[in-house]
C-alpha cells in the first residue's frame, strides 16, 4: 500500500467518515466540527496560503491535517495548523509527520510563522520533535514555529521518504 499525501479540494462527509467517527469515540469533535464548517461554506481552506491535506493508503483516508490563516492573530503572515488526525491503527508511521512536513512546505511561501493549540501532552511532544516551541502567553495557541527556523534535518528527513 502506497501513502500518498493530496489536496482536498472538494470534501464530502464520506471522504473523513473513518477518521470522524474515530476521533467521536476518542472524544474529539474537531473533525466533525472541519466537516460541518466545510458544509456550511465558514471554513474551505480557500484562502490564500491554505490547504487541507489527507493522507491517503491506497483509497482510504488515514489522515488529515490543514492550514489556515490564524482567526486569532492580527498579521495575515500568521497560519494556523488545524484538525491534525490520523487514525489509531496507522499511527507511529510517520504519517502524521509527513503531512505536517507538506503543510510546513505550503505555508512557506505565505507565512512567517504558524501556530497551534493542542490539550494533549502526546502531540504537544509531537509537534516540539517537529520544531514548534511552547509558547505562554498568547490565548488560543500553546505551540508556535518560526518558518525561518524549522531544522532542515526533520523536512530533509519526512521528505526523503515521498
Amino acid at each position: 500500500m502506497a501513502l500518498t499525501i493530496v489536496p482536498l479540494r472538494a470534501l464530502q462527509a464520506t471522504h473523513l467518515a473513518a477518521v470522524v467517527a474515530e476521533s467521536e469515540q476518542s472524544g474529539f469533535r474537531f473533525l466533525h466540527r472541519l466537516v460541518t464548517e466545510w458544509e456550511t461554506g465558514r471554513n474551505r481552506f480557500a484562502h490564500r496560503g491554505e490547504v487541507l491535506l489527507a493522507a491517503r493508503l491506497d483509497s482510504c483516508v488515514v489522515g488529515v491535517c490543514g492550514l489556515t490563516v490564524d482567526p486569532h492573530a492580527s498579521e495575515a503572515s500568521v497560519g494556523r495548523i488545524r484538525h491534525l488526525y490520523v487514525l489509531a491503527r496507522h499511527r507511529r508511521r510517520g504519517i502524521g509527520q509527513r503531512l505536517m512536513t507538506e503543510v510546513i512546505t505550503v505555508a512557506r511561501p505565505y507565512f512567517a510563522r504558524l501556530r497551534l493549540r493542542t490539550d494533549s501532552p502526546e502531540a504537544a511532544r509531537f509537534y516540539e520533535r517537529l520544531g514548534f516551541c511552547p509558547c505562554v502567553g498568547l490565548p488560543h495557541c500553546t505551540h508556535v514555529l518560526e518558518l525561518s527556523g524549522i531544522p532542515s534535518r526533520l523536512l530533509g528527513r519526512a521528505t526523503e521518504s515521498r
